[in-house]
């Protein structure tokens, strides 16, 4: 790349304060500001905002973002400000008079970036406003929720590919971290896309330790893993139902945690504040249901945590690919068991969606049941679902703590006899009663219905409750046992159970401790911040500067991290620059803020660390 004045590296360099582009960025970027369409598919915290932001500012004219939530297009634009850029979103939230303001600046040319929900930019009045100004692209973040295979569809998506035939002369890219090979070719087809150059990065986020666990009384594990690990840090915590959202936080914030509730139950108002606590304080733990996260660009979130199982591994990529976007370490921590498949599986056989809709459904949580139960990698098999192949990470729970396998032939043929004479005497019985019978427990439903007659009384008493209960959840995902949603989670043989019956079939399986062990936790965790952003780092200073931040953030009426994001601070606090010209140098610190704060952050310098 060239280095004049209009050229991306100046810009990286200039305007966002950044030495180098990471691969592949300075290909797209290249390739979208010489006008060529785009698809980019890149992890949540990889760059993928800049590959648009840049060729905006290289190209004449005015950049179009299409993106799904207020709080991104007001994220993007407030950062976008502090680096200096003429930026502004059109959205529901504005009065008349800020909109119209915002829609005499386009027609000025006073702007270089406009960010619009895909409702407002389908609108005639806006289609006109944009077809009376020069474009220089439309990028379409968030793209995959064009898929109606997807875990976030939203059918204004589909109406995006106007685009193409109103502005047929301006580059579009569409931008993703989350798209299997299925909606990668739906969103190119979709959005008239078939003769864009595909971008693949890694889906690999290094950074994230993947942990998965069975269930144990899950709030208290949940509040034993954020006490130890990640005390006062800013995290969220993923509910399926609204109801346990709301009574997770309740529980959390009884116990000291300053958690808040969010999703779609709650009033608009309140959902505003607390989205706006969680971006702009500190420490807030959100408790939600997916309808919260996307476009949340807050880099410091240090962990994701499940307390319910996803529906698809897209969905679980994309919800914990919002911890650590600042490329420090962080966790995702997942607990689930039995009655979370069977509340998924009932969710999407009573569905409305076409057969095929319910099919692929299934299989995708299939997927996602074999990721949890896995025995090797996490991050392999999480990376193979997306067509990527990798070495085993070395940071995953399976990696630190390998779990041991065992020959579970006998288990399992113990099990699927007792569910076959039960099923002969006409009745149906969940997990919980067939556990009782394996493990010799005479409780009053097993004596009335004379279950302690079976020859398959007794025979499961070596392994205990939640041993058994693994057994299960693994027979399941290998088909060998259907859960019935409809009758009270009813477990049914499958065909492929007769092999292992007849002992045709060997099952390995994962072998679950008597007590559920703790699971592996950071080297260092529970030391706090500190050990987060590495060593060398002079902690008075940073603590100031991070003070100083706090300051200014509240004056500007912006997230701290727009201002600066805390790696950007640890190095200032590492280096110990002197000079402004030493300040410049230190990644995330761009032209604009070292005009508008390379003073201060000296004058700390010279306080805390002088030379």
């Amino acid at each position: 790349m060239s280095s004049d004045p209009a050229s991306p590296l100046r810009i990286l360099r200039e305007v966002f304060g950044y030495p180098q582009f990471r691969a592949p960025q300075g290909d797209i970027i290249d390739h979208v500001a010489a006008g060529g369409d785009a698809l980019v598919l890149m992890p949540t915290g990889g760059g993928k905002s800049l590959c648009y932001q840049i060729p905006a500012l290289v190209r004449p004219g005015l950049a179009v973002v299409v993106s799904p939530l207020i709080a991104l297009m007001q994220d993007q634009v407030a950062g976008l400000k502090e680096a200096g850029v003429r930026a502004a979103a059109l959205n529901s939230s504005l009065e008349w008079e800020q909109a119209q303001r915002i829609e005499r600046q386009v027609r000025g040319g006073e702007l270089d970036l406009l960010y619009l929900a895909p409702e407002r930019l389908l609108m005639p009045r806006c289609l006109e406003l944009l077809a009376a100004v020069p474009l220089s692209l439309f990028a379409i973040d968030e793209a995959h929720c064009v898929s109606q295979w997807g875990h976030d569809f939203r059918p204004e998506y589909i109406q995006l590919s106007v685009l193409a035939q109103r502005f047929p002369g301006v580059p579009r890219v569409a931008l993703t971290a989350t798209a299997d090979e299925q909606t990668r070719a739906e969103i190119l087809s979709r959005l008239d896309l078939s003769a864009a150059r595909v971008f693949v990065s890694s889906f690999d986020r290094p950074n994230i330790r993947y942990r998965i666990g069975a269930k144990d009384n899950p709030r208290r594990q949940l509040l034993e893993f954020l006490k130890t690990e990640h005390d006062g840090e800013s995290g969220i915590v993923y509910c399926l139902s609204r109801a346990s959202v709301d009574e997770t936080a309740a529980w959390l914030s009884q116990q000291g945690i300053r958690a808040l509730p969010y999703h779609a139950g709650l009033g608009a108002q309140t959902r505003e504040q607390h989205q706006h606590r969680f971006i702009y304080e500190e420490g807030i733990v959100m408790v939600a249901t997916i309808a919260f996260g996307m476009g949340i660009d807050k880099p410091d979130v240090r962990f994701v945590a499940h307390l319910d199982l996803p529906k698809s591994i897209e969905g679980y990529y994309q919800e914990t690919g919002r911890a650590g976007r600042d490329g420090l370490p962080a966790d995702a921590w997942l607990v689930y068991g039995l009655a979370d498949i069977v509340q998924l599986r009932r969710i999407i056989e009573g569905s409305e969606g076409a057969e095929s809709f319910r099919r692929v459904s299934a299989a995708k949580l299939d997927a996602m049941v074999a990721l949890c139960e896995a025995v090797g990698c996490r991050r392999v098999r999480l990376l193979d679902y997306f067509g990527e192949h990798a070495a085993p990470c070395g940071n995953c729970d399976n990696c630190l703590q390998p779990p041991a396998q065992w020959d579970g032939t006998q288990a399992a043929q113990k099990l699927l006899s007792c569910i076959y004479r039960i099923g002969q005497s006409g009745m149906s019985f969940g997990a919980q009663h067939h556990i009782d019978v394996l493990r010799g427990k005479s409780t009053p439903r097993v004596r009335d219905h004379g279950h302690e007659r079976l020859s398959t009384f007794g025979i499961g008493a070596d392994l205990d409750e939640t041993q058994w209960r693994a057994v299960v959840r693994q027979l399941v995902m290998h088909r060998l046992l259907h859960v019935d949603p409809d009758q009270f989670s009813v477990l049914k043989l499958l065909p492929a159970s007769r092999a292992v019956l007849k002992g045709e079939r060997q099952l390995i399986l994962r072998h679950q401790a008597p007590k559920a062990r703790r699971a592996h936790s950071r080297p260092g965790a529970a030391a706090g911040k500190g050990s987060v952003i590495g060593a060398g780092v002079h902690p008075g200073l940073y603590e100031a500067l991070r003070d100083w931040r706090r300051a200014m953030a509240r004056e500007h009426n912006v997230p701290a991290y727009t201002v600066f994001h805390d790696t950007t601070l640890a190095e200032i606090a590492r280096q110990l620059p002197q000079s402004a010209a030493q300040l410049r140098g230190i990644a995330g610190v761009g032209a604009a803020k070292l005009s508008r704060y390379g003073e201060a952050l000296l004058e700390l310098v010279r306080q805390h660390a002088p030379a």
